[in-house]
């Protein structure tokens, strides 16, 4: 079955909250595909080295970095994507496991939307196809009762078909996996003739996501394991790099809410090193910190540092200062575990007291210490 070519967005979803990579970026995969002509996979939209340009950015064809992180994991998945095996990206929460997988699925499909979306409750039918069941009643289990789910229409049109939080679902609806991705087919048994069976288009393969938190929670079976290239995708270390993504990433978010203003740069270096501190356990200074049991990634940064601007903005009508960062910084850190209540309240009374003999925004973050004991 050929590709459907995707409709130009209404206007309506043009203005919303928040479009696919491949509407987002639409100008640069333009530019990327006219001057792409490299080998490519069958089915794939760019050729592997385009598709990298666009993760990781082309200064040439002005094509912006998306992911900040190591480009060589960049090249590995990639690699993975054109082989005969999926790809499952694991990792702590907000390590932009699901924005690569967004960025790689738009790149090579042209279509980021072909996603199951794993929770507790996903069952199989979320994931293959299902019925429209007044059809169903009045014409019996024909093709336009049918109602394709991410895998049938991924395995007929050759797209990347994303699986977020894989680990979230059941064992046994995980395996609903493993003979798509072994046989490159999906068997419908109510239909007959061709339509029972779905193969592969070219271009096909899973994307899958898990967070290693969720280890245990459900084991994937080895047998599923085995079907996947395991790639871990890793906190940001480098504090100038991570600088530069909080900052990229809370202009683009304010200029979403409507808010003409960005953070200052002494408030990104402040949320950099306060997060890399609870994070690792070790000041700059190199003082012993207890770590919260929260996660304390760069996308809660990000997060952090949005919404102290936006209580700056909105409240009180200037830019966000270290007391708006302390409001967010303690909901964010005691979400998980309200005794850890204590490690930040040590964390104020030892570095981050010294630090506020330098004044400007770290005698404003100490100042809103006070929260802590309400």
């Amino acid at each position: 079955m050929p590709a459907k070519p995707r409709p130009e967005p209404s206007a309506p979803v043009r203005a919303a909250i928040r479009l696919p990579a491949e509407l987002v970026h639409a100008d640069e995969l333009a530019r990327l595909a006219a001057a792409d002509d490299a080998d490519r996979p069958e089915g794939w939209r760019l050729s592997p080295r385009a598709v990298r340009s666009f993760v990781v950015g082309d200064p040439s064809l002005e094509v912006s970095r998306k992911f900040y992180g190591d480009d060589a994991l960049v090249e590995r998945c990639i690699v993975t994507l054109m082989s005969n095996r999926g790809l499952l990206l694991v990792g702590e929460p907000g390590t932009a496991k699901s924005m690569l997988s967004e960025l790689l699925a738009a790149a090579v499909s042209g279509d980021s939307t072909c996603t199951v979306q794993g929770t507790s409750g996903t069952t199989d039918d979320q994931i293959t196809y299902s019925w429209n069941y007044a059809l169903l009643l009045a014409e019996g289990p024909t093709p336009r009762a049918l109602v394709r789910g991410p895998v049938h229409r991924a395995l007929g049109e050759g797209l990347v078909c994303r699986f977020e939080e894989v680990t979230r679902v059941q064992p046994e609806i995980q395996d609903t996996l493993i003979g798509v991705m072994s046989d490159k087919m999906l068997h419908v048994p109510e239909l007959d003739g061709d339509d029972a069976l779905v193969l592969a288009t070219p271009g096909f393969n899973v994307l899958a996501t898990a967070n290693l938190r969720d280890r245990g929670v459900h084991e994937m079976s080895s047998a599923l394991k085995r079907r996947f290239n395991f790639e871990t995708v890793r906190p940001v270390s480098d504090r100038r790099l991570e600088a530069t993504l909080i900052k990229e990433q809370t202009a683009e978010l304010l200029a979403r809410s409507g808010v003409d203003s960005a953070l200052p740069d002494d408030v990104v270096e402040l949320l950099v090193s306060t997060f890399a501190d609870l994070r690792t356990g070790v000041s700059e200074e190199g003082t012993a910190i207890e770590r919260p049991s929260a996660v304390l990634s760069t996308a809660e940064a990000v997060a952090v540092g949005h919404a102290a601007a936006l209580d700056a903005h909105f409240f009180e009508g200037g830019p966000a200062t270290g007391a708006h960062v302390a409001r967010q910084l303690i909901g964010t850190v005691l979400k998980d575990n309200p005794e850890d209540g204590a490690k930040l309240r040590h964390y104020f009374d030892v570095v981050v007291k010294k630090r506020a003999k330098r004044g400007n925004q770290w005698h404003k973050l100490l100042e809103a210490r006070r929260e802590l004991d309400r």
